[in-house]
C-alpha cells in the first residue's frame, strides 16, 4: 500500500533535530573552504565522500565539478537543484567558521543551499517505500553568465523529470519563515556595451565634428525613456547604466566613447526580444549625432519563473514545516538567478529561505553576510517535504521521453543556440 508524504515524513523532524549539528559542521566546512565557478573541485570531492559514505552513488557533472544523485526508484522523478560555487569577495566576518582562502567567501548563502540538499538526501534515503526518484543536482558556477544551469541542461540530468524546486537564502525574512511567489521571482539580467566613434575635435568648434559626449549623454538619458514606450510597463524592463567612459582633457572632444550597463526584465517573452529592441533604439538615438556605433550585447539568464502548480505543492511542505502564520508572499526581484533555464526543460518554483536572526540586516552578496544557522533545518524540512509532495502529485503520470521538453516547454538550447 502506497504510504502518504504526510506518513513518510513522520519520523522528518526527529532525524533533523538529531542531524542538525552535523549538518551545521558541513555548513562551517563549506563556508571555510569556498571555491569559485567551475573550480568546486574540493566542494565537489567533499560532498562526493559524504553521499557516498551513506551508500549512495553520486556522479560527477560533464563540465567536471558538481553532481547528480539519487534516491528511491521509478517514477515519477522530481528534481532538489543547489548552487555550490562562492564569490570573489573578502570575508569580513569575525567568526570561527570565517573563509581561509583570500578573497573568496560565501556571500549568497550557496554553502547553506547546498548543505540543505545534502540534509534532504541524506533524510530522503532513510525514508523506505519512496514512490518514485529524488534527482538531487548540486550545481556549480551560478554566479556565472549564463551560468552552470545550462551545462546542466546540456547533460539531460534533467531528462524525464517531472518537476524542479530551489531554495534560497533570503536575510530580508526571520529564520523560521518562507517566502513563496507565483510567476516571475527573479529578473533576467543581460549585460549592454555600446561603443561610440567619431573624428574628434576642439570643443571650440563643435559643428565640425561629432560630439561624442552629446552622444552618449543621449544615450544615457534618453534610452531608458524610450524603453518605458515600447514596453509593456507590467514586464518589469529595466535598463541601468553602470559605467561611462570618454575624453581626457576638457577642451578636447573625444574620438572614443563607452556605455556599459545591465538590462533586467520580468517577463520571458519580453526578455527574447530585449537584444533585438535595444539594438534598434540605440541606432535611432544615435542617428542624428552622426556618431559611429558598436552595441555588444551579452545575454545572461533568464527569469525564475514559478510555476503554479509547483509553487502549489513548495506551499503545502511550507504550511506543514513553518505554519501559516510563517509562510509569506516574496516579492520578485530584480536580481539574476540561473535557475531560470531549468524552465526550458520543466515546471520550475523557487522559495524565500529566511535567515535573518535579529541584529542588523547582513545583505547578499556582502563579505559580512552570515545567516542563523537554525535555517538549515527549516530548509531541510521545506525541501523533504516539497519532493514528497511532488512525487505523490506526478504519480501516475506520463515523464517527458528522455530529451524531450516537458508540456508547454521549449526544448533544451543547443550548443552555440541564442538562449
Amino acid at each position: 500500500m502506497t504510504r502518504t508524504p504526510e506518513e513518510l515524513a513522520a519520523g522528518l523532524d526527529a532525524w533533523v533535530d538529531e542531524h542538525l549539528p552535523e549538518l551545521v559542521d558541513v555548513r562551517r566546512h563549506l563556508h571555510m573552504h569556498p571555491e569559485l565557478a567551475y573550480a568546486e573541485v574540493e566542494t565537489t570531492a567533499y560532498l562526493e565522500q559524504r553521499l557516498t559514505e551513506a551508500g549512495l552513488a553520486p556522479h560527477r557533472l560533464p563540465s567536471g565539478t558538481g553532481l547528480v544523485v539519487e534516491v528511491g526508484s521509478g517514477s515519477p522523478t522530481v528534481v532538489l537543484r543547489a548552487d555550490i560555487d562562492a564569490l570573489p569577495l573578502a570575508d569580513l566576518k569575525d567568526v570561527p567558521y570565517a573563509s581561509t582562502r583570500e578573497g573568496m567567501c560565501h556571500a549568497c548563502g550557496h554553502d547553506v543551499h547546498t548543505t540543505v540538499a545534502l540534509g534532504s538526501v541524506l533524510a530522503l534515503a532513510g525514508m523506505d517505500d519512496l514512490p518514485g526518484t529524488v534527482r538531487c543536482v548540486f550545481q556549480p558556477a551560478e554566479e556565472t553568465v549564463p551560468g552552470g544551469a545550462t551545462h546542466v541542461l546540456a547533460a539531460g540530468v534533467l531528462d524525464g523529470a517531472s518537476r524542479a524546486f530551489a531554495l534560497h537564502c533570503d536575510p530580508a525574512i526571520p529564520v523560521g519563515t518562507v517566502g513563496l511567489r507565483t510567476g516571475s521571482i527573479t529578473a533576467a539580467c543581460d549585460r549592454i556595451d555600446v561603443t561610440l566613434t567619431g573624428p574628434g575635435g576642439h570643443t571650440a568648434r563643435p559643428q565640425l565634428t561629432v560630439d561624442l559626449v552629446d552622444a552618449l549623454g543621449r544615450l544615457v538619458t534618453g534610452l531608458p525613456g524610450l524603453l518605458s514606450r515600447q514596453v509593456d510597463p507590467r514586464a518589469g524592463f529595466s535598463l541601468v547604466w553602470g559605467a561611462v567612459n570618454a575624453g581626457v582633457a576638457a577642451n578636447a572632444i573625444p574620438q572614443r566613447g563607452t556605455l556599459r550597463g545591465t538590462v533586467r526584465v520580468l517577463d520571458r517573452e519580453e526578455w527574447k526580444r530585449a537584444e533585438d529592441l535595444l539594438r534598434r533604439l540605440v541606432e535611432q538615438v544615435v542617428a542624428p549625432t552622426g556618431a559611429g556605433v558598436e552595441v555588444e550585447y551579452v545575454p545572461g539568464v533568464p527569469p525564475v519563473v514559478n510555476d503554479p502548480r509547483a509553487v502549489a505543492l513548495l506551499r503545502t511542505a511550507a504550511l506543514q514545516t513553518v505554519g501559516s502564520e510563517n509562510v509569506r508572499q516574496s516579492p520578485q526581484s530584480m536580481g539574476g538567478e540561473d535557475f531560470g533555464w531549468f524552465a526550458d526543460v520543466l515546471p520550475i518554483a523557487l522559495a524565500r529561505l529566511g535567515t535573518h536572526g535579529g541584529g542588523p540586516p547582513l545583505d547578499l552578496h556582502r563579505g559580512t553576510f552570515d545567516v542563523d544557522e537554525r535555517a538549515i533545518g527549516v530548509g531541510v524540512r521545506l525541501m523533504v517535504r516539497t519532493a514528497l509532495q511532488a512525487l505523490a502529485a506526478d504519480a501516475g503520470t506520463s515523464a517527458p521521453a528522455a530529451g524531450a521538453p516537458a508540456a508547454g516547454h521549449p526544448a533544451r538550447p543547443r550548443s552555440g543556440e541564442r538562449r
